[in-house]
């Protein structure tokens, strides 16, 4: 069969803690999603790429900054999955398996392309007749916690990056990340400290 065509929080997340949870109906969903896709079936895929299009999207864009290579990067990592399937052995969550290889690409995509950083802000701000809670205050909020997580070392931004914004809890990002649970839970305990010094006023409340 021939390959498939891909081209094509808020800040209250930020105080709440991923749990731990066992296998749900997802989980055996996505089995079964699995080995379709083992089997070339487009469907499966197409269905895989809707489920994972959306978190993927939000966790690169927080990782590369880049919009116009967010596309890019989220497909080369689904196109992992599509091209090695049998590379996935089933000994972590599929979830940790995409993200990893999603980390992975979003690494090579920083260290390729090294034009200027787009201002994620600069849409907000532009936005007509924005209210003064959704308008200013949040573009002001945003702006601060970005330049805050902007401060921090590669490794403590990574885990707030794999936390809030990909979703994804502490054992699978040491998974992601080939660091003990140990290690994800230092690196967020120190990342949150350092954010609280840098967030000014009330926002330092958020941490």
């Amino acid at each position: 069969m021939k390959d498939p065509d891909v081209s094509g929080q808020n800040l209250e997340a930020m105080q709440r803690q991923p749990t731990a949870r066992g296998p749900t109906a997802r989980d055996d969903g996505e089995a079964r999603l699995m080995e379709r896709i083992r089997a070339r079936d487009m469907g499966a895929f197409e269905e895989l790429y809707r489920g994972y299009y959306d978190r993927l999207s939000r966790f690169l864009l927080k990782r590369i900054h880049r919009p116009h290579l967010v596309d890019e990067v989220l497909n080369d990592t689904l196109m992992v999955v599509w091209n090695r399937p049998d590379s996935f052995k089933g000994d972590s969550k599929l979830s940790t398996w995409i993200f990893a290889i999603a980390y992975r690409k979003s690494m090579k995509a920083l260290r390729s392309h090294q034009d200027p950083i787009e201002d994620e802000g600069a849409e907000a701000r532009a936005s007509p007749d924005p209210s003064p809670e959704d308008g200013f205050g949040r573009t002001r909020n945003r702006t601060l916690l970005l330049q805050a997580m902007a401060e921090l070392s590669p490794e403590h931004r990574q885990v707030l990056e794999l936390t809030y914004y990909g979703e994804i809890g502490y054992q699978e990002i040491s998974e992601i990340m080939s660091c003990p649970v140990g290690t994800v839970k230092t690196r967020m305990f120190h990342a949150r400290r350092q954010l609280r010094r840098r967030l000014a006023g009330g926002l330092s409340d958020w941490m």
